[in-house]
């Protein structure tokens, strides 16, 4: 789907911006609302929207070099957080979103507006008990690996080491913590592996949707 853009000019108070066609805001500034002049137009092109993608082309989870992943998302509070995880979910090839506790699910608005549709294409199940969950999926024979500071953890960057050749093929479940008190310690206890990212400023901690990024890009690779 396409439809046209404009970079505007606020003769005023000087904002350049892009104003896309339709916006109920019109020509008008919408810092200082004076005045604005057309600067350059062009084509926006939209990612098709749910109902019009056919289901013969419908994108398909793939499985990556290492095998399959899922991805565990407990206790997770921000919607949009939530749907930015599914949106590179999507991206990355994991197969299936397990959503715990007060995470909150696709039938939340904020979440749907956020994934862009990536929720269709993830399929997706809601637990109350991830340490419940976890259990189940251990004993199905899943590796379970967890994104957390903790001393067991090793990093992203080691991420090749430990891969068995009886784990090739097999699924991972990445799990992704509470954005203030991290991933539950009983979740961390069933772990397969624990890894984390390096950080090099005063910051000890990224953003989970940013961290779950850069981990899964560590995990699948893109080598292929």
């Amino acid at each position: 789907m396409t439809t046209s853009y404009e970079i505007r000019l606020c003769d005023s108070c000087g904002l350049r911006y892009p104003l896309v066609h339709g916006h109920p805001h019109g020509t008008r500034c919408p810092v200082c609302m004076g005045g604005t002049r057309l600067i350059l137009s062009r084509e926006l092109v939209l990612e098709p929207t749910r109902d019009r993608i056919p289901n013969d082309l419908a994108p398909s989870p793939s499985a990556n070099r290492r095998g399959e992943y899922a991805i565990l998302l407990d206790n997770i509070r921000s919607a949009w957080n939530v749907g930015s995880i599914f949106r590179s979910a999507d991206g990355f090839g994991f197969v299936h979103a397990y959503l715990c506790g007060i995470t909150p699910t696709p039938e939340i608005e904020a979440v749907a507006k956020t994934s862009l549709g990536a929720e269709d294409s993830v399929p997706w199940s809601y637990h109350k008990d991830a340490v419940k969950l976890v259990k189940g999926l251990k004993k199905e024979g899943l590796r379970i690996l967890a994104l957390e500071d903790d001393e067991r953890a090793v990093s992203i960057k080691d991420v090749g080491w430990g891969m068995k050749d009886e784990d090739n093929g097999r699924r991972t479940v990445m799990i992704l913590g509470s954005e203030v008190t991290g991933v539950d310690p009983e979740l961390l206890d069933l772990c397969d592996e624990i890894v984390y990212i390096p950080m090099h400023g005063k910051k000890k901690s990224f953003n989970v949707a940013m961290a779950f990024s850069i981990t899964a890009y560590a995990l699948t690779g893109f080598d292929d």
